[in-house]
């Protein structure tokens, strides 16, 4: 019994030294758990909140698992490509340095969003049955239902929509962004004003320019074009092109100082005073588009080409609109409105002929339907321009009779009217105006359904010059001195002659009417010397002083009688004469020469025989000139004073002009 007793001790102690291990082990199994058992106590309160919505039985728990596992796994894939999509954000780089790689993420990104777009929607449609399954056994409660339905609601709207960009939270619009600058920049960098090469453009066959961007430059931007277009940014792309070209245009036209294009009506009285604006234009708009705007229509075909007709026209045509052509185009229309003469027909028919000029580069350049409005202004202009060049001239005639109103100029000499009115026909039948005048007047009688022959320029012509034939018969007639009057006829017949022998009009004219008119010229200068200067000889007449009875006082004194009639009607006849004068120089040397052969030998014979006589009785009362002051007296008769500019005014006939025909001198150039 002892024995037996002793072995259960012994047992006793070996159990309790092994649970004593046990619980060691425990201990220290516990202590190295502490921290996994305080982290899961700190993640109870958030699983409890979890699921705290969920609040089916178990069985209903089980039946919802096949439903979740069949939407997580599409779910699952959808995630896994969005974050590949986002992996590619570090690949974008730049696309300045590598422009063929920034493509190829560019391709793969869209590979990826295309994916998504494809595959939401079935996840949408799996997750969207856990939704109806969760409400309608009853698993969660409202709030998280609702919860879940709201977002559901957000995906279809993202996935319903057309453009699927979104999807990938926004990463494919900054790439297509830094494309966008991309394009911008190679734009801007490579786009140089075009300066002109010399202010006068000199020669006719003004060179076309040349493409302004190298060709690997327009390759980049082809392709560029390509990726963007692809992606609805066609419009976008048109903008930033107009944008940059038409600013690099307007920049090219800054050299030029076109301040003058924005002039109004208001600020100028007559064509004259801009006369050097309109000249100005014609270069200037002949540059704007055989240069700049021909570069830009063949840059925006090479650039927009692939992108069909409309587009690359529609370019264009902002381009030209946005860079100043609408500028021009309101400046000749603001030249038509001014107030009418003569010199606006000759810049109308400047006017005309820079357009003409330009017929068929507008016609190609503008002849789109995108051009609308351009080609809408420019037929308005021409309309305009045709209309008052024509109006002009069929009226020139009226005016040209209405000057018969105004008095003759008091020296005699050619009024301004004649010295302008036969340079002006002059011109219009020059090399310079003719053939523009000519389809002026056929384009206008076309307007009316008539027909123009060029025997109608010829006849209104002569129309005009039998006009001033009748002016200057009238306002010979307006001097109360005939022999005032007999100068202004040499004048003018002699002007008349010199002046338009061997020109335009004075071949239409003729060899007959020319030498009428230097008859008329030789028949006055003969009547003028007969009624004045060829009376004064008779004055010193040798009547009683050659058989004389009375002795020499008696002669003395009959010489000093004469002498004082010869002086006094000397004087009077050079002071009234000297304001006179003769324009043409051979006609004024010829005169003073037949006034001289008239009086100066008779005056040298009678003072060499009689001038003894009233010698002692002082030179200067009777011997009042010599011969030799007597000749210079006479050469110094009908020289024109300086030259003064003078304002030719048009009377209105019934509102048809308004200011002044030209501005001529008051004299012509001394011959």
């Amino acid at each position: 019994m002892m024995e037996k007793g002793v072995e259960h001790l012994i047992s006793a102690r070996k159990s309790m030294r092994v649970n004593l291990e046990k619980s060691k082990d425990i201990g220290l199994s516990l202590e190295k758990a502490r921290p996994r058992l305080v982290e899961i106590n700190q993640r109870l309160p958030s699983l409890e909140a979890a699921i705290r919505p969920i609040r089916a039985d178990q069985d209903a728990l089980g039946d919802v698992v096949g439903h979740i596992n069949r939407a997580v796994v599409p779910a699952a894939a959808v995630l896994k490509v969005f974050d590949a999509i986002h992996g590619l954000e570090n690949s974008l780089s730049d696309p300045e340095s590598d422009l063929p790689g920034y493509f190829g993420v560019l391709k793969r990104l869209k590979e990826a969003l295309r994916f998504l777009g494809e595959n939401c929607d079935m996840a949408i449609q799996w997750l969207a049955d856990i939704v109806e399954y969760l409400e309608d056994h009853n698993v969660a409660d409202d709030k998280f239902i609702s919860s879940l339905k709201e977002a559901l609601t957000t995906l279809k709207e993202l996935h319903s929509g057309e453009d699927w960009s979104c999807l990938d939270g926004g990463l494919l619009e900054v790439a297509l962004d830094r494309l966008e600058n991309e394009f911008r920049r190679l734009l801007t960098e490579n786009s140089v004003p075009l300066p002109m090469s010399t202010p006068d453009l000199p020669g006719e066959q003004a060179c076309i320019a040349p493409s302004l961007l190298p060709v690997a430059v327009i390759k980049k931007l082809q392709s560029i074009l390509g990726r963007l277009v692809a992606n609805n940014r066609l419009e976008k792309c048109v903008s930033i092109y107009v944008e940059v070209r038409s600013s690099n245009v307007r920049e090219s036209l800054q050299a030029l100082n076109l301040d003058y294009l924005e002039i109004s009506v208001s600020e100028f009285n007559d064509v004259q005073s801009i006369e050097g604006h309109i000249a100005n234009w014609g270069k200037h708009l002949e540059f704007a588009v055989k240069h700049l705007l021909e570069a830009e229509y063949k840059l925006c075909n090479d650039v927009f080409d692939r992108f069909g007709l409309d587009v690359w026209m529609g370019c264009f045509a902002k381009i030209a609109s946005q860079a100043g052509i609408l500028a021009f185009i309101q400046f000749g229309k603001t030249v038509t409105e001014s107030k009418k003469d003569p010199i606006k027909m000759l810049k109308l028919l400047d006017i005309f002929a820079s357009l003409n000029k330009l017929r068929l580069d507008f016609n190609r350049l503008f002849g789109g339907a995108a051009c609308a409005e351009i080609q809408r202004l420019t037929r308005d202009l021409i309309k305009r321009v045709i209309d008052g060049a024509s109006e002009l001239f069929w009226e020139l005639q009226v005016q040209v009779e209405l000057q018969r109103q105004i008095p003759p100029p008091p020296d005699g000499g050619v009024p301004k009217l004649i010295i302008f009115i036969t340079d002006y026909c002059n011109k219009l039948l020059g090399d310079d105006y003719k053939p523009m005048l000519t389809q002026v007047l056929v384009i206008e009688r076309s307007w009316k359904r008539e027909i123009f022959q060029e025997r109608l320029l010829f006849d209104e012509l002569l129309n005009i010059m039998r006009a001033v034939q009748l002016n200057l018969e009238t306002w010979s007639k307006g001097y109360k001195d005939d022999t005032l009057s007999y100068v202004f006829l040499m004048n003018n017949h002699c002007h008349l002659y010199k002046d338009l022998k061997g020109t335009k009009l004075g071949i239409l004219l003729g060899d007959s009417w020319l030498r009428e008119h230097e008859q008329y010229k030789e028949y006055y200068s003969a009547v003028f010397l007969r009624e004045s200067w060829a009376k004064l000889p008779a004055l010193l007449s040798r009547e009683g002083l050659i058989l004389f009875s009375g002795g020499r006082a008696t002669a003395r004194d009959l010489v000093k009688k004469r002498l004082k009639a010869f002086n006094e009607a000397f004087d009077d006849m050079y002071k009234k004469q000297s304001n006179w004068i003769m324009l043409d120089k051979e006609l004024r040397e010829k005169t003073c020469q037949l006034i001289i052969q008239a009086i100066v030998p008779v005056y040298r014979s009678y003072m060499q025989n009689y001038g003894p006589l009233v010698e002692q009785e002082g030179s200067s009362k009777y011997a009042k000139y010599t011969v030799r002051s007597l000749e210079k007296m006479l050469n110094s008769l009908f020289v024109p004073k300086a030259t003064r500019q003078g304002s030719f005014k048009v009377r209105v006939p019934s509102g048809k002009f308004n200011n002044s025909v030209a501005d001529q001198n008051q004299t012509a150039i001394v011959k």
